[in-house]
């Protein structure tokens, strides 16, 4: 989990926010383009969760970090593009060199710390949910705030068997 420099939560409006720092490091990632959000992250996920299950050229098991880490594409109306790219931190032992992936649409790529805005609900978060709360944010935020508009994360910490106390959060990039 990301390494908290700073957290500084501000209420605005409807939605509280926090500033802090995630850490970098080397990521699982696929990207899936020309289906709807949910779809192609349901696919991407899967395909990671079989990577870090043992779908590898170890066929070691790696365990599972948290969150998952979706990218999405906002379209200038703010609905999202048919495109994700879905990030799975390398667990711990195995970020010096992680395991290859069977499954060629598997890249392993590094992802720099970053500073991000972020805001947390509960409930089994769906695309709709994520565009709401991305709108809360970026209204939140204000016009003070600068930060990549051109895409934002969207993370799930909790596997699906998790019925309650659900964690989400919606990221903005801080430049």
């Amino acid at each position: 989990l990301s390494s908290m420099l700073k957290n500084i939560t501000l209420t605005s409006g409807e939605v509280a926010y926090e500033e802090r720092a995630c850490e970098g490091g080397t990521f699982a990632t696929v990207e899936v383009t020309g289906k709807p959000f949910d779809e192609a992250s349901k696919e991407a996920v899967l395909k990671l969760l079989k990577y870090v299950g043992g779908t590898n050229d170890k066929g070691v098991g790696m365990g599972m970090t948290a969150p998952v880490s979706i990218t999405a594409f906002p379209a200038e109306d703010g609905s999202l593009q048919q495109k994700v790219k879905v990030f799975l931190r390398i667990p711990s032992q195995f970020q010096a060199s992680p395991p290859c992936p069977s499954d060629d649409s598997i890249k392993i790529e590094e992802r720099q710390e970053m500073t991000i805005y972020s805001t947390q609900f509960g409930g089994y978060a769906k695309e709709a949910d994520y565009v709401n709360y991305a709108a809360k944010l970026k209204s939140a935020l204000g016009t003070e705030a600068t930060y990549r508009k051109d895409f934002y994360f969207c993370n799930g910490y909790d596997p699906p068997m998790k019925p309650y106390w659900r964690r989400n959060e919606v990221w903005f990039v801080k430049e």
